[in-house]
């Protein structure tokens, strides 16, 4: 009995290592080795299972987040992709670079820490790179300029430091680049893709100026904002004609607006709080629905033009003269949500004190150089005075 024992074990363990060469036999074996390195550096947080099904005695093909092409990796999304999941944690391990046919890369968020390996670079058909809101700090590695193939690059809520390398600028077919709140240093690098559609990298340390041709023609998607970023953008906007949202706020931007931005596709116009300066002259009646002008230095008189604005925040600038009756007629049918005012020169606006002001609609005219004929509610931000010190109306009226 002892001897039979022994015989059916032995079957047993000879069963089981045929069944493993079999299943190990439908997958490369330097992609299988690549994975079980990979799964070694990474751990579910409390609450996730994500790597229950990683049971490298079966086919890895059919692992969670595995895609393969015959006997090959060609796409890993490590972590259950589900809103609220709670991700992974730990390192990549630099046997990524193993995975030659590996195109898609993606890690959901979590606590992934530790730098990119500089294998990523070796990659060259990868198309699609997405690790954002993990730990992932260091550089950007300057090899991921290697990769040729590469669209969507989305590294944003790391802590990445460091600047953005210009290879990666150089990359021929980039078509979306996400880099926001991360720690990067540096000047805007330019870009050379022609299908380059979205740019975020708001929420860094950036500086320097924009290059006048360092952003292609093609960019529908433009947040650069809270950053450091200077010089002037009359140049480079005046090229993007494509643009349906443009964030450039919170930096040090200066000269002028340029009058044909007004009249792009635009759904969200935000340039506050930078030192753009001049009059501001669209080109024609206005159509963007929210257009934030505020914290600058520009003055000459309001435009009629930007009447047609449901949003306008031209508060904290220099702008003098009277606020046209275009203004008024569209406030009294609520067709302004909001008209911001507050904190300029502006020396009158025709409204009967008697009016009713629509509820819909929040106007503030403080602090100017008027009696103000309407009372209305304003922003805590706008202080408590009411007019602006004769002094400095005459001041800057001289």
């Amino acid at each position: 009995m002892k001897h039979l024992s022994t015989k059916a074990c032995a079957y047993g363990v000879v069963l089981l290592l045929s069944h493993m060469i079999a299943a190990h036999a439908m997958l490369d074996p330097i992609d299988f080795l690549a994975l079980q390195s990979i799964r070694k550096s990474l751990n579910d947080l409390p609450g996730s299972n994500y790597f229950a099904s990683w049971d490298f005695t079966s086919d890895p093909c059919n692992f969670a987040g595995v895609y393969c092409d015959g006997d090959r990796v060609i796409a890993l999304n490590l972590g259950d992709p589900r809103a609220g999941s709670p991700g992974l944690t730990g390192r990549i391990d630099p046997a990524i670079g193993k995975l030659s046919a590996l195109a898609e890369f993606t890690i959901v968020p979590g606590r992934v820490f530790g730098t990119l390996p500089h294998t990523l670079s070796q990659l060259k058909n990868m198309r699609f790179l997405a690790i954002s809101r993990n730990f992932i700090s260091g550089e950007i590695p300057a090899g991921l300029g290697q990769l040729r193939s590469l669209q969507t690059l989305d590294l944003s809520f790391n802590q990445l430091a460091g600047s953005i390398p210009f290879s990666v600028g150089n990359l021929p077919g980039l078509s979306n680049v996400i880099l926001c709140h991360n720690r990067l240093v540096g000047s805007v690098p330019p870009f050379a893709s022609r299908s380059l559609t979205r740019l975020d990298l708001k929420h860094n340390y950036l500086s320097g100026s924009l290059s006048p041709v360092g952003l292609p023609p093609s960019l529908q998607y433009l947040s650069l904002s809270w950053n450091k970023i200077s010089g002037p953008v009359d140049r480079v906007l005046s090229r993007l004609n494509r643009l349906n949202y443009v964030d450039l706020s919170s930096n040090r931007f200066s000269g002028c607006i340029p009058g044909n931005v007004f009249s792009f596709p635009i759904s969200n116009l935000q340039l506050q709080r930078n030192e753009f300066s001049g009059p501001v002259q669209p080109l024609d009646q206005v159509r963007i629905p929210t257009v934030d002008l505020s914290f600058n230095r520009l003055s000459g008189g309001l435009s009629p033009l930007f009447s047609t604005v449901q949003n306008l925040f031209l508060n904290n600038n220099r702008f003098t003269g009277e606020v046209p009756g275009s203004f008024v007629d569209r406030l009294l049918s609520a067709s302004i949500e909001i008209l911001y005012l507050q904190h300029n020169y502006l020396t009158g606006i025709e409204i009967n004190p008697t009016v009713e002001i629509p509820l819909s609609t929040s106007l503030c005219l403080q602090y100017n150089c008027m009696v103000l004929p309407v009372q209305t509610p304003c922003p805590l931000k706008a202080g408590r005075q009411k007019t602006r010190p004769t002094a400095q109306c005459i001041r800057w009226k001289g």
